[in-house]
């Protein structure tokens, strides 16, 4: 039977709707618009990088704009609407979706992962450290005795304690109750999480069918390699995410499609067909402008964005200074549905200052391919919106590739 064919456009169309970026910073933040939205993306990205803002915070500002970052930690660790789990990499996951995610901890207990000795050879600190989390509540790894190993740092070589904090996590035990200038602090997970008691893990089957779900229903249509690429963790065993899609195909839950311009097998949720119908007949992919954190959801599987949106995105972080292109922490430009080129940022606390150190714009954006003015009135007004996020009272611009663009750039930005 011949599969019904869709353009690449609608499932661009589609991506963007549920990734909550098809008119962006067109609604503030509430509770439920919080919970809707990671539901429907699977995760948000937690990371370290403050040069800026933390990329969970700045993933919120994209969708909603400025909003209070007191409440969204109020929201996360004392409503507990939220928690923290690996979903993509570390991420904030709905708190409805516990028992799914409960699988994951059990199963992990039994994987073969670099912790996998652990159980076997600190047995003793695994108890002890468990032990006193559940005596003196929430503890982080500097409320524990102990020094790193001689002659080394990163990663393995935390002490023995903080391996043993990170698998009690993980395998379910404990659970991340809150953090302190962003350092973990670690309770029982049925303490911090009552209904962890009342919430019995869902078979591995149910779990693997749940994993292509949720990942499909983040992305409106994908191929295999998407899927692979898009919820990471856990990782499957061999066959087991295979079998999961063919029972689901069986079942007809998962239909295939062809996309014009995209080779190979695509999947959509059969329910979903209706919505990629509506997207085909959208007029415009999205509305309005904003700026994507570097671990924004959409981003996730970078080979996945340069199909879809022509756009070759790398995370210059990990790149050597001498090798960077584009900059350090590049934010990609999201206009009318398009990435139309890369912001590079940084947030000068003390000063209340954002600086932009460089605007550069795809190659193709100074042709007749977009309103140019339009785009430039939208980034200026993104760039005043995240200014008044990061708490900046100047924003200063520096470099802007092409360079005729930075004059009406800086005509169109806010004033002081």
């Amino acid at each position: 039977m011949s599969r019904r064919v869709v353009p690449l456009r609608a499932v661009t169309t589609l991506f963007l709707e549920r990734q909550h970026l098809a008119r962006p910073r067109a609604a503030a933040l509430t509770a439920k618009r919080l919970g809707r939205f990671v539901e429907d993306v699977g995760g948000l990205q937690l990371d370290s990088i403050n040069v800026l803002d933390r990329a969970h915070y700045l993933t919120l500002w994209s969708r909603f704009g400025p909003y209070d970052r007191a409440w969204l930690d109020r929201a996360v660790y004392r409503r507990r609407l939220l928690f923290e789990y690996w979903a993509h990499a570390a991420c904030l996951v709905p708190a409805t979706m516990l028992p799914w995610w409960r699988r994951a901890m059990l199963d992990y207990r039994l994987r073969h992962t670099g912790w996998s000795g652990l159980r076997r050879r600190n047995a003793s600190v695994l108890r002890q450290v468990r032990a006193a989390v559940a005596a003196n509540g929430p503890m982080g790894g500097a409320d524990f005795d102990g020094r790193r190993p001689r002659g080394g740092g990163g990663w393995w070589a935390w002490r023995p304690v903080q391996h043993a904090l990170h698998y009690l996590w993980m395998t379910g035990a404990l659970t991340i109750h809150s953090r302190q200038h962003f350092h973990k602090r670690y309770d029982l997970l049925e303490r911090a999480l009552p209904a962890a008691l009342g919430a019995p893990a869902v078979s591995a089957a149910e779990f693997a069918r749940w994993h292509l779900e949720r990942s499909l229903h983040a992305m409106g249509a994908a191929t295999e390699r998407d899927l692979a690429g898009y919820l990471t963790f856990p990782r499957f065993r061999p066959g087991a995410r295979r079998a999961a899609l063919r029972a689901m195909l069986e079942s007809s839950e998962v239909t295939e499609v062809a996309v014009e311009g995209g080779p190979g097998r695509w999947l959509v949720l059969t329910r979903d067909l209706p919505a990629l119908a509506r997207a085909r007949r959208a007029s415009a992919a999205a509305r309005g402008t904003t700026l994507l954190s570097p671990f924004d959801s959409l981003l996730w599987h970078r080979e996945r964005v340069r199909r879809l949106f022509a756009f070759d995105y790398r995370i210059e972080v990990y790149t050597p200074g001498a090798a960077r292109v584009h900059g350090y922490y590049t934010l990609p430009i999201l206009h009318a549905g398009r990435l139309i080129g890369r912001v590079d940022a940084k947030a000068h606390r003390a000063e209340r200052r954002l600086e932009i150190r460089h605007v550069h714009f795809e190659p193709w954006f100074a042709g007749e391919r977009v309103d140019r003015d339009e785009a430039l009135s939208g980034l200026a007004a993104a760039l005043g919106s995240l200014a008044t996020f990061v708490g900046a009272d100047a924003l200063v611009l520096r470099r802007v590739t092409p360079h005729r663009l930075r004059a009406p750039l800086a005509r169109a930005l806010p004033g002081p």
